[in-house]
């Protein structure tokens, strides 16, 4: 199983990145793909997620309005567009696919229940930076 984070890249405040996960190994319609970050100092972040099941879509709050996941099952690969870029965005994402959402979903809606480790998450990609500057 690989995931292949891909896209990222140094932007100014406002600006956009589309960020891809090619995912080889294991079938989109059975795992739920997220999006995570980690800044320097900082713990990992979930930042969306996309359920195997019927495509349905999860953003913390810090992306919601400006992030948007999507997957191609075609090119098994999950997409983050991200626009309106703030430096507090900066961090190195990652990929990362489960079986069981409500791991994924612990991380990313704090209403769902205390964090999961991040052990629990089935697989995980490596990551690729996002710089944004002011």
């Amino acid at each position: 199983v690989q995931l292949q984070a891909s896209g990222g890249g140094s932007v100014q405040t406002g600006g956009s990145l589309r960020l891809s996960c090619a995912v080889s190994g294991l079938n989109l319609d059975d795992y739920n793909i997220a999006w995570f970050r980690q800044a320097p100092g900082k713990e990992r972040e979930g930042i969306s997620c996309i359920a195997s099941s019927d495509g349905a879509k999860y953003y913390a709050k810090s992306a919601k309005g400006r992030f948007t996941i999507s997957r191609d099952s075609a090119k098994n690969t999950v997409y983050l567009q991200m626009n309106d870029l703030k430096p507090e965005d900066t961090a190195v994402y990652y990929c990362a696919a489960g079986k069981i959402i409500y791991y994924l979903l612990t991380h990313i809606l704090p209403d769902v229940g205390k964090k999961s480790d991040l052990g629990d998450v089935d697989y995980w990609g490596r990551g690729t930076l996002v710089t944004v500057s002011s």
